[in-house]
């Protein structure tokens, strides 16, 4: 087996750096939106928008994982 190129593990590494940065972001995010809607009576639409922008957060990090895991098999 070779040893993988620093360069191109430093990438990843800055990568699942990032994908860990948005998850803890995009929860900390949702939770607080969730709490001040209930607090202060939001129409639920406008809950549901923070919780659609919370998917599209949390699936760009599952496809950017994805990436990260395909990159580390080849």
């Amino acid at each position: 087996m070779t040893r993988p190129d620093p360069k191109q593990a430093r990438k990843l590494a800055n990568q699942a750096r990032l994908v860990a940065i948005v998850l803890a972001g995009t929860m900390l995010l949702w939770m607080g939106a969730q709490y001040l809607g209930g607090q202060m009576g939001w129409d639920p639409r406008y809950v549901f928008l923070f919780d659609f922008a919370a998917i599209a957060a949390f699936f760009w990090a599952l496809v950017v994982t994805y990436q990260i895991w395909r990159n580390r098999q080849g």
